[in-house]
C-alpha cells in the first residue's frame, strides 16, 4: 500500500447517501474517521469492502463509496471471512456493535481470531441496543435502567478488550468518538496489521445513554505512553484488569504470526507440488 497524508482526500470515500443517525451520534465520527483512514491508507474504492450486521453502526456501507454489504444480525464474521479467503486481494473491513458482534454474534469471535484472518474488526459499542429502542447490551454497566432492565441491569457486562486479549487476538486496540484524530490513527494501524486486527470504539448513544457518556469517556480516557509494549501480553492483561473505571486508549496489544491466507497458500503449494508441508518452518519466517 501506498501512503498519503492528503486530509481532503477523505471525501472520495463518502457515499451521496446522507446518514441518518440520531443527532450527537457517536458514529458520524466513525465514518469520518474511516474514510480519513482509507484516504491515508490510499486504499482503492473498488478493492475494499466494509461488511456489516445489524444495527445502527451496520449502516455504515450505505455511507462509504466503497464495495459493502449489510449482512444478517450476528453473521458479519464469518461472510467477511468468505470474502477475504476468496479474495485475498480485497481490504475487508468487518463494522457493528457491542450487540451485534458479542451478543448474537460472539460465537463467531474465537475461530476468527484462532485462524487470524487478515481483515479488520471495528465494533462501535454504545452499551446499549439502539435500532431496537433502549434494551440492554452485553456491554451495558452494571445497574443501567434501560428498557429491559427497568431496576437497572443485573448482568455483568462484557470487557471486550479482554475477551479478545484471552482469545490471543494479534491485534487490539481501543479509540473513541471523543477523539477523531486518534481514531484515525488506530484504524490505520489496524489496517496495516497483517492478521485479524480487533478496534473497540467507544461512540456515545445520546439517545439511550444520555449525552453525559461522552462526558464520562473523555474524564476516563487515558492514552498510553510511548513506552509502552504492546508485544508483551502480560502487560496488557495487568492493563486490563486495572478496575478503576478508565479506558486504555491505544494499542493494547500486537502480535506478528501468520495470517490464515498464508496458510492457505502454503497448504495449496503442498497440495499441486507434493512439497512437504510443516507449520513449524512457517511460523519460523514470522518470528522477529
Amino acid at each position: 500500500m501506498t501512503e498519503v497524508r492528503d486530509p481532503a482526500s477523505f471525501k472520495k470515500y463518502i457515499s451521496p447517501l446522507k446518514p441518518i443517525w440520531c443527532p450527537g451520534c457517536g458514529d458520524y465520527a466513525v465514518l469520518t474517521s474511516l474514510a480519513k483512514a482509507f484516504a491515508e491508507l490510499n486504499l482503492p474504492t473498488d478493492s475494499t469492502a466494509v461488511i456489516t450486521g445489524i444495527g445502527c453502526s451496520s449502516r455504515l456501507p450505505g455511507y462509504l463509496n466503497t464495495y459493502g454489504f449489510n449482512s444478517i444480525h450476528g453473521r458479519a464474521i464469518p461472510i467477511a471471512t468468505g470474502l477475504k479467503v476468496s479474495r485475498p486481494d480485497v481490504n475487508v473491513i468487518v463494522a457493528g456493535g457491542d450487540g451485534d458482534m458479542f451478543a448474537i454474534g460472539g460465537g463467531h469471535m474465537a475461530h476468527v481470531v484462532r485462524r487470524n484472518v487478515d481483515m479488520t474488526l471495528l465494533v462501535m459499542d454504545n452499551n446499549i441496543y439502539g435500532l431496537t429502542k433502549g434494551q440492554a447490551s452485553p456491554t451495558t454497566p452494571l445497574g443501567t435502567k434501560t428498557l429491559t432492565s427497568a431496576y437497572g441491569s443485573i448482568s455483568t457486562p462484557i470487557n471486550t478488550l479482554r475477551v479478545m486479549l484471552g482469545y490471543n487476538c494479534s491485534f487490539i486496540a481501543q479509540a473513541s468518538s471523543t477523539d477523531p484524530v486518534h481514531m484515525t490513527k488506530m484504524i490505520v494501524e489496524a489496517i496495516k496489521h497483517p492478521g485479524f486486527s480487533y478496534v473497540n470504539l467507544l461512540s456515545p448513544c445520546v439517545t439511550y445513554r444520555g449525552k453525559e457518556q461522552y462526558q464520562m469517556i473523555k474524564e476516563g480516557s487515558i492514552y498510553l505512553e510511548a513506552g509502552y509494549d504492546p508485544s508483551d501480553g502480560i502487560a496488557a492483561w495487568k492493563l486490563l484488569n486495572a478496575n478503576d473505571g478508565k479506558y486504555p486508549m491505544g494499542v493494547i496489544y500486537k502480535d506478528t504470526r501468520p495470517a490464515y491466507g498464508t496458510k492457505v497458500d502454503e497448504l495449496r503449494n503442498a497440495a499441486t507440488t507434493g512439497k512437504e508441508f510443516k507449520i513449524e518452518d512457517e511460523v519460523k519466517l514470522f518470528q522477529p
